[in-house]
């Protein structure tokens, strides 16, 4: 008997929409995959830093790139969020004035050069000197954050015993929280066991994302035979870090892990300066988040198993975030679906089982 799941349609927590003749096919992509709901990263150049238009400084600002990716399609879906990326910009003002205006509902952090277009963060360090999250905690804006250390040497970046996650996760998100418990914090696309525990430890005031390549992959996948369109930041992790990610969301108990794509499309993804980052899910991603349950040993044929997956992939997000729940819904079924690439003009974007050679997924989606 064939599988089939009737679910709500979802909140993708994190994605990046791009810019320019790249934003319209991949909000379609977004519309494609059921989601009614996304929070769209600010990462783009310029960079999304201030908050109105009328706003000082060459940066754009969350209400035009939200006008920008409403007039590209934007408009079908029912909450689109646009965070405003940290600064050294960002004043107390700044978010007293967007969040009573309510234009400003979310804040990201970036770490300094720690992903793409991130070369306008901040050191957490210097953030945590000023007042910025107290104002943000004051104004009920929520804080989503890239928890990685930055200007690592590299046996700290990434090494066996300790990646810039763990370290980030043991001593800034630490103090962090302790400074400000207040605070609402979405953990974005964690991939350790230190961000596990972290958010497990820390109050339902405290969520994270999980993509669908941390849950399907480890980094003996990304490097055997070098597989650069599995290459995303943060990167992929080892099996005990799958383990406990996978372990999170398929506790019948889940309230704080939620879907978060991450999805970041290239239409040249190895350069001459080395990979870019980002794992392109667009269109695909409730299929692959099914998948990753399958691997996580959970039979989506059992009425408590698929309840798992429903609260991860559409309900926790929206609880949240304080949005409704969609009662719109779409289905999945356990039977093949072809991939391709997405054509734009600025060049074809592969869809990251395409990239790893599979042409091919063993679910199906039907809006």
């Amino acid at each position: 008997m064939t599988t089939r799941m009737t679910l709500p349609k979802w909140f993708d927590a994190h994605t990046h929409l791009r810019q320019d003749a790249l934003l319209s096919p991949i909000i379609k992509s977004q519309i494609d995959m059921g989601c009614y709901a996304i929070l769209a990263m600010p990462n783009t150049k310029p960079p999304v830093a201030k908050v109105c238009k009328n706003d000082l400084g060459e940066y754009w600002s969350t209400e035009e790139y939200r006008e920008k990716i409403q007039n590209a399609g934007g408009d079908k879906i029912d909450h689109v969020f646009t965070p405003l990326y940290l600064t050294k910009d960002t004043t107390t003002n700044m978010i007293k004035d967007g969040a009573k205006s309510g234009i400003l509902t979310n804040i990201k952090y970036y770490p300094p050069h720690g992903t793409t277009n991130a070369d306008h963060g901040m050191a957490m360090d210097d953030v945590l000197k000023t007042d910025v999250f107290k104002a943000m905690a004051d104004n009920n804006v929520m804080l989503n954050i890239h928890g990685e250390e930055h200007g690592l040497k590299s046996t700290d970046y990434f090494d066996k015993d300790s990646t810039a996650e763990d370290i980030f996760y043991r001593e800034k998100m630490t103090r962090l929280r302790d400074a400000h418990p207040n605070l609402k914090i979405a953990c974005e696309h964690v991939t350790t066991k230190t961000a596990v525990d972290f958010v497990q430890t820390s109050g339902e005031n405290i969520g994270a994302t999980i993509t669908p390549q941390h849950l399907l992959y480890t980094v003996g996948d990304l490097i055997m035979g070098l597989k650069y369109h599995l290459f995303c930041l943060p990167v992929l992790k080892f099996e005990q870090d799958r383990a406990a990610l996978r372990d999170a969301i398929t506790t019948a108990s889940n309230t704080q892990f939620f879907a978060g794509t991450d999805s970041a499309a290239h239409t040249t993804k190895c350069t001459e300066c080395g990979c870019a980052a980002g794992c392109f899910t667009g269109g695909i991603a409730p299929q692959l988040y099914a998948q990753a349950f399958e691997d996580s040993g959970m039979d989506l044929s059992r009425v408590d198993h698929e309840l798992m997956f429903k609260n991860f992939l559409c309900f926790n997000g929206p609880d949240f975030y304080g949005i409704e729940r969609s009662s719109e819904t779409f289905t999945l079924t356990k039977s093949p679906q072809n991939v391709t690439t997405i054509p734009t003009d600025e060049g074809d974007i592969t869809p990251l089982p395409l990239g790893l050679g599979q042409d091919t997924i063993s679910w199906s989606i039907k809006l």
